[in-house]
């Protein structure tokens, strides 16, 4: 498959489905409103359970969600749900790589997982599904998004292989994550056009609120 893939219509009969993981941990300093986890969408949804539904709805068997600031209160937006862990990362302020080696390290091998920040406003089940129904054994394959210039770029989610995830918790540092690898490994890397379904884009300043598509508060 090339990197710059057509679009794939989603078969989860015949797909085998990863594991989902949300890394969840951040204090959203630069946003201002506490954690980005925590932000409520004009219909209720807090962004930790909006994400966590399109996984889940998109075909991951289960979810999940490494905590650290305010972790607490992200675990009782979730009290309840089913099919979803919760583990805390007591060196989440490092950086999201601690956070992504703590989630794949808490799922263990020989899983395929999927893998997302909690800040992707437009993640959608779909999205998920087409990615699933994409993958080819032994690869990883990552959701591409069209900057204005048309160019294909690289993004969340991305869908790890299980020879790739202790690759991919060794590398992380920082708050890169595992994009070195990422970057390291382009031949293993197919990136799938999902631009008809969002645009890719995250959450990190003031202004970017307005990406939520609704208005929003913070969860107190």
């Amino acid at each position: 498959m090339s990197a710059e893939s057509a679009t794939a219509h989603p078969d989860r009969r015949t797909a085998r489905r990863p594991r989902g993981l949300i890394l969840a941990a951040g204090a959203g300093r630069r946003l201002g409103r506490g954690p980005k986890a925590l932000l409520v969408r004009e219909d209720g949804l807090t962004l930790v359970e909006s994400v966590l539904l399109a996984l889940l709805g998109g075909g991951c068997t289960d979810i999940t969600v490494v905590t650290g600031a305010r972790g607490a209160e992200v675990a009782r937006v979730l009290d309840g749900r089913d099919l979803v862990s919760i583990v805390d990362n007591p060196e989440w302020s490092s950086g999201m790589g601690s956070s992504l080696r703590c989630g794949l390290q808490t799922i263990g091998p020989s899983h395929d997982v999927m893998v997302t920040p909690v800040d992707r406003p437009g993640i959608s089940a779909e999205e998920v599904a087409r990615l699933i129904a994409a993958h080819r054994p032994g690869a990883i394959t990552a959701a591409g998004h069209r900057d204005p210039n048309g160019s294909l770029r690289r993004g969340h989610p991305v869908l790890f292989d299980a020879r790739w995830t202790p690759h991919a918790a060794a590398a992380a540092h920082g708050d890169v994550g595992a994009r070195d690898l990422l970057e390291a490994r382009r031949s293993a890397v197919d990136l799938v056009d999902c631009s008809d379904l969002d645009d890719g884009t995250d959450i990190d300043e003031p202004e970017d609120l307005l990406r939520l598509r609704a208005a929003v508060r913070v969860r107190r």
